[in-house]
């Protein structure tokens, strides 16, 4: 998550006293979670009030009094807490608020997970994964006409118990989230899991799946390059014959047979021109 100006600092202030806030305890950072997806739903909704609480020009004091009475029967003390302290801060645009919130849900669903980070982060590539290619789901997911009860519905339908509650939690904020695609929703929630867990996410792209001994090499190579864990995520992809391609932030590191293939090919259509 982006933001620019005085909104970058608030987010950064805010992440930090949230994770005061959630510090061991799991529980309460479901409950934030889910108290602030109502709260920037909420200001998504309500124009007025998104441009009253980021209007700069009043009184912090007017602010963090309005929320508190527009919030403060609806959400736990601890949520409301961290809203008041979201609306006293400076905000670039108004339409910062409300993302805000939605990235400190994030967060806090995905310290819900507590020491089961890594997991959670498997599990939210996995179901990326699955909707990328089941259509069907992916079209049930974003169908504008499906009420978001129903899209919460069918996601625990289709996770069951089998995945974390963290995981299932943020699947269905990932379906009501203001990303573009649910899948862009899920691959974002799964770098914020990966730098709570103080990891780098890479990609790799294999024609079939490293055995352990090769997975452990690449992630040990890969720590020593970017001096923090990388957190690897497979896509088995046929196409590239053979080798490996790497994707980490804005990072590629492609040692594919098909990539060195291609090459020659360019090489040779150079000559022959």
């Amino acid at each position: 998550m982006q933001f620019r100006g005085a909104s970058s600092d608030s987010a950064a202030e805010l992440v930090d006293q949230l994770a005061e806030q959630v510090r061991g305890e799991p529980g309460r950072a479901a409950t934030m979670a889910d108290d602030l997806v109502t709260v920037a739903a909420t200001l998504r909704r309500e124009g007025s009030l998104r441009r009253f609480l980021t209007d700069g020009s009043l009184p912090a004091e007017a602010r963090t009094g309005l929320a508190s009475e527009v919030f403060g029967s609806s959400v736990d003390s601890q949520s409301l807490e961290l809203v008041t302290a979201g609306t006293a801060r400076r905000w670039t645009s108004a339409g910062d608020l409300p993302t805000a919130f939605e990235h400190l849900a994030v967060v806090a669903a995905v310290r819900s997970a507590g020491d089961e980070t890594e997991r959670l982060a498997d599990e939210l590539f996995a179901v990326s994964q699955a909707v990328k290619q089941q259509h069907e789901l992916r079209d049930a997911l974003s169908d504008p006409v499906r009420d978001v009860a129903a899209k919460e519905t069918l996601v625990r339908d289709v996770l069951g118990s089998r995945f974390l509650e963290a995981t299932v939690r943020l699947v269905v904020q990932a379906v009501t989230s203001n990303y573009r695609t649910v899948t862009a929703a899920l691959e974002e929630y799964q770098k914020v899991a990966a730098r709570v867990h103080g990891e780098r996410v890479a990609t790799v792209r294999v024609a079939k799946e490293l055995t352990d001994d090769e997975a452990r090499r690449l992630e040990q190579a890969l720590q020593r390059q970017y001096d923090r864990p990388v957190h690897l995520n497979q896509v088995v992809d046929p196409g590239v014959i053979g080798g490996v391609r790497v994707e980490i932030g804005d990072d590629v590191i492609d040692g594919t047979v098909s990539s060195r293939l291609a090459e020659a090919r360019r090489r040779l259509a150079g000559t022959a021109g």
